[in-house]
């Protein structure tokens, strides 16, 4: 019996473990917010990020969300400020973004921010820009996708 128990507390830890690591992103919504040290306006301000940065959600409270930035910096972000719709920020120097995931495009520079529109699952990602262009940029260019 005590074998049964062990293997079936195993399976519950590895699929937890498979849903633990889904990353859950959502992007800066208003035109500027601060990260804190704390979930409180009275806890250290570490920085401040632009609107459409993605930021990772590690963990969320009533009306605080526990973030990772880019660099791996956890910080709190008020609730309020951090929207569902998805961002990538360009992380290469320069990135090309295509028309078609196989095709000669623009570039973006590095830290602008593009709308995630398309998880393609072939190593591109649909993006749109602010000012309306959209395209296909490798996905290994970017981060929060």
């Amino acid at each position: 019996m005590k074998r049964g128990v062990s293997w079936a507390c195993c399976l519950l830890l590895l699929l937890g473990a498979g849903q633990a690591s889904a990353l859950d992103y959502g992007a800066v919504t208003s035109s500027s917010a601060i990260l804190y040290d704390s979930p409180s306006t009275k806890g250290k301000k570490l920085f401040v990020v632009s609107r459409y940065t993605p930021l990772e959600r590690v963990v969320t409270l009533s009306d605080w969300v526990k973030v990772r930035y880019q660099d791996g910096t956890l910080g709190w972000i008020e609730k309020r400020d951090l929207g569902s719709k998805r961002y990538v920020v360009v992380t290469a120097a320069l990135a090309d973004v295509r028309q078609h995931p196989n095709a000669a495009a623009p570039e973006a520079r590095k830290q602008v921010a593009l709308e995630l529109m398309e998880d393609t699952r072939t190593g591109w990602i649909r993006v749109r820009h602010a000012g309306g262009a959209s395209g296909y940029v490798k996905a290994t260019a970017v981060w929060g996708d």
